[in-house]
């Protein structure tokens, strides 16, 4: 079979273009000047303030406990059926993990749900 195009092809030189002269000077100049910029290595080094926790998520201090503990049970109670549908889907080694995080997030429901009951609004 014949190829059409040479391997590699014919292609016309690039053309010299004096312009694109590196001068050594010139190139250590504009590097000089570009770490300057970027890395600024004379100014002068400020103290990282320390990490304060974040404020993403609040709860307003005006709620009352029997609402916060309201949401935490629906929150436990949401994750240990979401586990409990992923438990479904593995196989033997994840599947105990899950089994075991489904067991404590249960747990931890339970007593939620025995704090809701015991406790007396007001």
């Amino acid at each position: 079979m014949f190829k059409v195009t040479p391997n590699p092809p014919d292609t016309d030189p690039v053309p010299y273009d004096a312009s694109f002269d590196l001068d050594p000077k010139k190139m250590k100049a504009a590097t000089d000047r570009a770490l300057d910029f970027y890395l600024n290595p004379g100014a002068t080094k400020t103290q990282i303030p320390p990490r304060t926790s974040g404020t993403f998520l609040t709860i307003d201090a005006a709620v009352d406990d029997e609402t916060l503990l309201v949401e935490a049970y629906e929150s436990l109670s949401s994750s240990r059926k979401m586990v409990n549908d992923l438990a479904e889907l593995e196989d033997n080694p994840r599947r105990h993990t899950m089994l075991v995080l489904h067991r404590s997030l249960l747990i931890g429901e339970l007593a939620l749900n025995r704090v809701l009951d015991n406790h007396k609004p007001g």
